[in-house]
């Protein structure tokens, strides 16, 4: 099933719903791994008047990832599943509060460089959502349409010296340049399932060495 009118409908919300519940799940199992969520939120640019997902920014100042693109999203508390962490750090980093009827379903997980196993949680914001982000924690929200996404220009691959697997990144024609994996290979795959309902996998690409930091 496959929509091409990105704007917040019905008939979008039930794409991305199929496609999602089609996808046959990757889990990565790594006690040494700390298990994160983001929260890939879909809702309106209501400038634009268009579908979108948010898409931070970090601050210069913070301790990990500083100045770094990313989506909402953080670490496990104890007791908490993926789809409530997503959401928590989705209330804490912009301030926007979503019920877990909102979720729509769960990506494969994405092991990072820096330490982490990231479950991508895909949320159904709605119709344009008030912001209110954490200066702590978020330094500017972007609102990435989904034809950005859907561009032929996504993904870039460049090769990585010593590995079989190049680096994956995606140039967004909103921000006027790439984002890079984890992020990047996040944004694809969510592309290429929820949109394309393409069962596409992602955890092999690389990162550049700065996403270690």
């Amino acid at each position: 099933m496959t929509v091409t009118n990105f704007t917040i409908c019905d008939s979008l919300k039930a794409q991305i719903e199929s496609n999602v519940a089609k996808l046959k799940r990757r889990d990565v199992v790594n006690p040494e791994l700390r298990h994160a969520a983001v929260a890939i939120v879909v809702t309106e640019d209501e400038s634009r008047g268009c579908a979108c997902i948010l898409l931070t920014l970090r601050p210069k100042t913070i301790k990990r990832h500083a100045n770094q693109y990313a989506l909402p999203g953080g670490r496990l508390e104890e007791g908490e599943s993926p789809e409530q962490a997503a959401l928590r750090e989705l209330s804490e980093e912009l301030g926007v509060d979503l019920g877990a009827d909102r979720i729509i379903g769960r990506l494969d997980d994405f092991a990072t460089h820096s330490g982490f196993r990231i479950t991508p949680i895909v949320v159904w914001g709605g119709e344009a959502l008030e912001i209110h982000p954490d200066p702590n924690e978020v330094a500017v929200v972007h609102h990435i349409p989904l034809d950005d996404l859907n561009s032929p220009k996504i993904p870039i691959l460049t090769p990585l010296e010593g590995s079989e697997h190049p680096i994956l990144s995606a140039y967004i024609e909103t921000l006027g340049h790439e984002v890079w994996a984890p992020t990047a290979a996040l944004l694809y795959q969510f592309r290429e399932v929820a949109l394309r309902g393409a069962m596409t996998r992602v955890y092999f690409y690389e990162q550049p060495e700065f996403a270690r930091k």
